[in-house]
């Protein structure tokens, strides 16, 4: 037997001073803060999907540089981080998010572990 898995995607957008993209969820309640992101859709490309949801959430386009993380965050779960570069300003905010900042790296608020793993992957 073959193991299933559901797969997410994070961003870690990073600006010109540094300073990394913060999203606040509107259904995250223990960690409302973090890297913008969602699922991989059926039969889609990691890359793919991580633009797709910048775009959803944001209407930010982005160019995707390269995987920093890799997990198993839950149990059948397993989550891919990659290091996108903003080709302009965040847009208008969809539903599923609250607000957005941009924060350095000493400023960051209590997020996910893999998230934390995430944004230090993008400073080596």
């Amino acid at each position: 037997m073959q193991a299933r898995y559901t797969i997410g995607v994070a961003a870690v957008v990073k600006d010109d001073r540094g300073r990394i993209l913060l999203v606040e969820h509107s259904y995250h309640p223990r960690y409302p803060w973090g890297l913008p992101g969602g699922w991989i859709g059926h039969d889609e490309d990691p890359a793919a999907a991580v633009t797709r949801e910048l775009m959803e959430e944001l209407q930010l386009e982005v160019d995707v540089i390269r995987v920093i993380h890799i997990s198993k965050t839950l149990r059948n779960h397993i989550d891919l981080a990659f290091l996108c570069k903003a080709r302009r300003p965040v847009g208008k905010l969809s539903h599923e998010l609250l607000d957005y900042a941009w924060v350095s790296c000493d400023e960051l608020p209590e997020i996910t572990r893999f998230h934390r793993q995430s944004i230090e992957a993008a400073h080596v």
